[in-house]
């Protein structure tokens, strides 16, 4: 026995028809575009991280240096530098050549001769390297490290774009940093103490050079530069568009919410990975270099930027996914949502006779709209100044909470307002009219 047909109340009695599965089910086609998009972004957003990571330090001369300037006081830096340095002087002096020479005029003694020159030429040996020390650790050193590597970051951007002159150039087979400043420098305060015979010693173009990676690597930079330059500004937000728009097409957005967040924290630990291997296999291409002992530091250093992404990124993942829990059709979530927002309801509540009640009658009839523009306000905050770190995001997360509380506490004035206004004056009668 069929069922009746449904009455429609407050008219006649009709039948109406039921709704067709086709009505009832969502947009296959929507669902399927919100994986698609949820799938790109997946898979663009550790190439997008990166992308931008390069786009933003290696071609912006200012972020460079504000990178790299912290590795003038690096002491394994400053050790390798010096190492470069005192070892091409003393290459290039004989010391106890000059020594013998000066002296064998004056003691024609040979062992006594010796017995002098060897101490001597340990102490002028000691001289320079005290120098040179001396003089990377002083302020004139710092002034000239941010000189050379606003250089550097120029040089090196021509080296990508296939240009071999600069600070940073391809020497043979090794892409090479020029030291040649810092040497003359540490020669003119040797000859301002007094060593004058550093002064006219030739040094070779080759001693002046540091080396800091082979070609075959520097071909492989070039080809990801030239493919990804172009696109490393926008892809990033390109990723983050077809985030929301995944979101947006979601029919049940608190679990797509929770499913960005997933997604979000696995590329960190994926961006994780790729930090650590291209570390060791910097570190391994150094191996026995000059800048060997410093590579781990300066690797560190220049990537530092992507690490503080890459934290953001792990930690923005997991807000995400409280977020998607607290809003979701679960039990805990609802019973914690409906706990916190009745609390702050029941807050607003006992403001509806103030003035708070009337603004809260607008707030509640906007609140869907001021939480979104709360939400976007969030993102400002966050990538304000192309400064993102987690104290940014969790100042950020702190302004967004607070803000939603307020909107919480002001519908919560608008409703008893509203209800307070409907209801019938003390003493009135349902139904009569005075």
């Amino acid at each position: 026995m069929s069922d009746p047909d449904p009455v429609v109340p407050g008219g006649p009695e009709r039948s109406v028809p039921d709704p067709s599965p086709a009505a009832k089910r969502p947009s296959r086609g929507r669902s399927v575009a919100a994986v698609i998009c949820l799938v790109l972004a997946a898979v663009l957003t550790t190439p997008a991280a990166i992308a931008y990571w390069g786009q933003r330090t290696l071609n912006d001369t200012a972020r460079y240096v504000n990178t790299v300037g912290p590795l003038v006081n690096s002491p394994e830096v400053q050790n390798a530098i010096a190492t470069k340095v005192t070892d091409t002087i003393e290459q290039q002096v004989d010391i106890e050549a000059i020594l013998n020479d000066v002296f064998s005029g004056v003691i024609t003694d040979r062992p006594r001769l010796q017995r002098l020159v060897g101490p001597l030429s340990a102490a002028i040996n000691g001289l320079i390297d005290r120098q040179v020390r001396e003089f990377l650790a002083s302020d004139e050193f710092a002034d000239l490290w941010i000189a050379v590597n606003t250089r550097v970051q120029q040089s090196l951007q021509r080296l990508l774009e296939g240009d071999q002159t600069g600070a940073v150039s391809l020497q043979g087979d090794q892409v090479v940093l020029d030291v040649s400043e810092v040497i003359e420098r540490v020669k003119q305060r040797l000859v301002d103490r007094g060593l004058t015979i550093v002064q006219n010693v030739p040094i070779p173009d080759i001693d002046k050079q540091i080396v800091l990676m082979e070609a075959p690597q520097l071909r492989q930079l070039r080809t990801i530069y030239a493919f990804a330059n172009p696109l490393a500004q926008w892809l990033i937000v390109v990723v983050a568009g077809l985030y929301l728009a995944a979101l947006i097409l979601s029919r049940r957005r608190p679990r797509m919410t929770v499913i960005i967040g997933a997604v979000l924290a696995a590329n960190a630990l994926l961006v994780a990975l790729a930090l650590t291997v291209g570390r060791q296999l910097f570190i391994d291409a150094l191996a026995g270099s000059t800048f060997g002992p410093a590579s781990a530091v300066f690797y560190d250093t220049l990537l530092a930027y992507l690490d503080r992404g890459r934290q953001v990124f792990l930690w923005l993942g997991l807000i995400l996914v409280g977020i998607g829990w607290f809003a979701g059709q679960n039990r805990y979530g609802t019973a914690v949502r409906n706990a916190v927002s009745g609390g702050l309801e029941s807050i607003g509540g006992a403001l509806a006779d103030t003035p708070v009640g009337d603004a809260g009658r607008w707030v509640a009839a906007n609140a869907r709209w001021l939480r979104v523009a709360v939400g976007l306000l969030g993102v400002v905050v966050l990538l304000w100044g192309n400064d993102v770190s987690l104290s940014r995001l969790f100042w950020s997360l702190a302004l967004v909470v607070a803000l939603l509380a307020v909107v919480q506490v002001l519908v919560g004035a608008g409703r008893a307002t509203a209800v307070s206004r409907a209801a019938p004056p003390a003493g009135a009668v349902p139904g009569t009219v005075k």
